[in-house]
């Protein structure tokens, strides 16, 4: 971690050692989840039988356990994609099951995913995958009363990778073909222990077993799977959470994107998790998941009375 990293990271870690619970951020001054006027209510929600979301001659079939609230008259409800992590390489949707199951209670149709590993798969496969589950959702938009421009992103670690990287480059540029296209814009971005940047990495083994090389070898595949090298105006709001302690991905991954952010006039939170590490961030992330839903409703909220999601506008 650079000198600068580190003096980031000691600057907000010292309202944490001073006794709060966290440090909360927002580009827009206030965080969304202290200007909210109540809670959000409730809803019951069914989850239906794991199904495959690729086409039939994807490498792999992969399952998405979907969530379906319980909304009257045929309203279009907003959906997330969610996805999980385990240095893309291990672990699989049961691990989200929680938030995904919040999500579905706040009124969010929520897809969530599997996706193919690293080694036998590398980058960019995963985004592959991501795009082609966009596209499911879209396809089934009707069934489920799905409004297409409310779709956002959930991911923890390397799922976080995967949400980010797709709404910066999911639709346009280098890596939108063959799978990508306007079917893949998210409106907005939940992520945590977020891997922002994977020229940050000492050549560790799950990265360089992802991108199929060293930093040395192919630095523009590294700078391409790198979220926070290719944050612009248009890129989705971006709620991002992470421990102050984490160790597998430092925190100035966090601080870092949320500066790039902050500097493109992206609405954006950073909510960093007094004492924790990567993987006691995941444990402990009820607070900074609802903070996290806040932001999101927030966002929907305020490009719903737009007519269209911001990253669209004009």
């Amino acid at each position: 971690m650079g000198r600068r990293a580190w003096l980031w990271g000691l600057a907000l870690g010292l309202p944490l050692l001073a006794g709060g619970c966290a440090t909360h951020l927002s580009t827009a001054g206030q965080p969304s989840v202290e200007r909210a006027a109540e809670s959000a209510a409730e809803r019951a929600y069914r989850r239906l039988p794991p199904r495959p979301y690729t086409p039939d001659d994807w490498p792999v079939a992969l399952d998405a356990h979907v969530y379906l609230p319980e909304t009257s008259g045929d309203t279009r409800r907003p959906a997330a994609l969610v996805v999980h992590g385990g240095g893309w390489q291990r672990r699989d949707p049961s691990d989200m099951e929680a938030i995904a199951e919040r999500l579905a209670a706040r009124g969010y149709v929520v897809a969530n995913v599997a996706y193919r590993f690293a080694p036998d798969y590398r980058f960019p496969a995963q985004l592959h995958d991501l795009q082609v589950a966009m596209a499911w959702l879209h396809e089934h938009a009707d069934d489920w009363r799905i409004d297409t421009s409310r779709i956002v992103g959930v991911g923890y670690s390397s799922g976080a990778h995967l949400v980010s990287l797709l709404s910066v480059l999911g639709a346009e540029g280098p890596l939108a073909t063959p799978h990508g296209g306007e079917h893949t814009r998210l409106a907005a971005v939940l992520a945590g222990g977020l891997p922002s940047d994977l020229m940050k990495f000492d050549d560790g083994r799950l990265v360089v077993e992802f991108i199929g090389g060293t930093r040395a070898e192919r630095p523009r595949a590294y700078a391409l799977a790198s979220p926070a090298r290719h944050v612009d105006a248009d890129t989705p709001p971006h709620f991002l959470f992470h421990g102050s302690l984490d160790s597998l991905v430092p925190v100035d991954h966090a601080t870092d994107m949320y500066a790039r952010l902050a500097a493109n006039d992206v609405p954006a939170e950073l909510y960093l998790q007094r004492l924790r590490g990567h993987i006691s961030g995941f444990l402990t992330r009820d607070a900074a998941i609802e903070a996290g839903l806040a932001f999101l409703d927030q966002q929907l909220a305020q490009s719903g009375s737009q007519g269209q999601v911001r990253r669209f506008a004009p």
